[in-house]
């Protein structure tokens, strides 16, 4: 259903009817797995990537990590990315446009919006992992491919990957000799043999990239004691990381990475993979390829980090690999999620996946409030080991799974949702459903 008022002017939300269900709940199932991640940032400090430094690291613990680390690590994220890609064409290709410089000044106004509320989640609602910031930044690039064919865009999907691995390749080469040169300063100086500035260069970088990535339990507990404060004491703490992580880092990580999904999310729904438009073969194919590469790529690099007990130049050396494998693990789990989908099974569960992914906006901040009411507002963070951090995920899920549907049928949008479409038509958008008009907007 549309809003009457903003149809008149050209252009209008998306209607309920036009929703392409296959997208929602893949957004609703993307959404829910990126918490498996984004759990350990919320809860421990600087555990993401190394379970050692807070949260355990042995038993039931390492099993958590080996687990997300194999199936879930930067695949949720992927698909959520490549739907965004798909809602840049979704949205700039509306039908109801009078005028196509209309739909691109809404286009930017919501861009900047998100871009807003990016700052907004990162500063003031505590979350230095925050995507929406990137998406806005990033989704101003990706406007210009919305028209491009499927073949290209996957060709500058892949130029961009490479560009992201060639990065790696470097760091890790870099790490390397940096490594050996501080290694043979150490050598020298036992042996009291005199140090040039090059040697004592090394050194001091090499030990102060270990304190970074590899703090001791002095720093760990500054850091943990840091996210016990007041509000106010723990927004001024975490501004230089958030800064960091809203510059250095989304230029030299996100930018390659999400610019790729995005593109290769609009390839793939112009080629009606996303959309149910393939044969169950194909996707049988997508299953058995993408998991074959995507879980002997994760399985080498999950070994090689717990063999050397992560230590730092193996984390190095995994990156290597690392879009090589979540790739193959993004294309088998669309497979899975594609014939799920189809399959019919479970069809309250699709329901509620979906409606998890019309409210995505609205979930996605909901975990952020949940998880800093019961990691800061509690003090629990830092306080818990790995595993136990899934049974507020679990938790969360079962929530969002059985509230999202019933919001939806009462109201046309998530509260978020709401309110970025009011700002994006600069309009009032309808809200309240009127009695009889309840439904779930499920298209079988």
């Amino acid at each position: 259903m549309q809003n009457e008022n903003t149809a008149a002017t050209g252009v209008a939300p998306t209607g309920r009817a036009d929703r392409i269900n296959s997208l929602d709940v893949m957004r609703g199932i993307s959404l829910l797995g990126i918490l498996l991640m984004n759990i350990v940032g919320f809860g421990l400090y600087n555990a993401y990537m190394d379970p050692t430094i807070n949260g355990g690291s042995e038993g039931w613990n390492l099993n958590a990590w080996l687990a997300t680390s194999l199936f879930f690590e930067g695949t949720m994220r992927a698909m959520f990315s490549m739907l965004f890609g798909i809602g840049i064409i979704l949205f700039t290709s509306k039908t109801n446009v009078g005028n196509s410089s209309e739909v691109v000044d809404l286009f930017f106004r919501r861009l900047w919006w998100l871009f807003l509320f990016g700052i907004i989640h990162c500063y003031l609602l505590l979350w230095n992992g925050e995507i929406l910031y990137a998406y806005a930044i990033i989704g101003m690039f990706a406007f210009s491919f919305r028209h491009m064919e499927p073949k290209k865009l996957i060709i500058i999907a892949a130029l961009l990957i490479s560009c992201g691995v060639l990065w790696e390749v470097s760091d890790y080469r870099g790490d390397v000799a940096l490594n050996k040169a501080a290694m043979e300063a150490e050598a020298k100086k036992a042996k009291g043999l005199t140090l040039t500035k090059e040697d004592s260069t090394s050194m001091t970088t090499w030990e102060e990239k270990l304190k970074k990535n590899k703090p001791g339990p002095e720093k760990i507990k500054e850091e943990i004691d840091a996210q016990h404060q007041d509000y106010i004491s723990i927004v001024m703490h975490k501004v230089p990381e958030n800064q960091w992580m809203q510059t250095t880092f989304i230029y030299r990580y996100d930018f390659f990475d999400v610019l790729a999904m995005m593109l290769l999310g609009m390839a793939l729904f112009r080629l009606q993979i996303l959309t149910l438009g393939r044969s169950n073969r194909f996707y049988l194919l997508m299953i058995l390829i993408g998991y074959t590469i995507g879980l002997s790529v994760n399985y080498w690099e999950a070994s090689t980090l717990i063999s050397t007990q992560f230590d730092m130049l193996s984390f190095g050396k995994s990156f290597q690999t690392y879009h090589i494998g979540r790739l193959g693990m993004v294309f088998g789990h669309i497979g899975v999620i594609m014939l799920f989908i189809r399959s019919g099974w479970l069809l309250f569960l699709q329901r509620s996946l979906a409606a998890v992914g019309q409210m995505a906006l609205t979930n996605y901040i909901s975990h952020t409030i949940i998880c800093n009411i019961f990691f800061l507002g509690f003090d629990y963070f830092g306080m818990l080991q790995r595993y136990e951090l899934y049974y507020l995920v679990f938790g969360i899920w079962l929530f969002q799974l059985i509230v999202s549907p019933i919001w939806l049928k009462y109201y046309y949008f998530g509260p978020l949702e709401w309110v970025w479409r009011c700002l994006t038509y600069w309009k009032r958008q309808p809200f309240v459903k009127s009695r009889g008009s309840h439904h779930y907007g499920w298209d079988k």
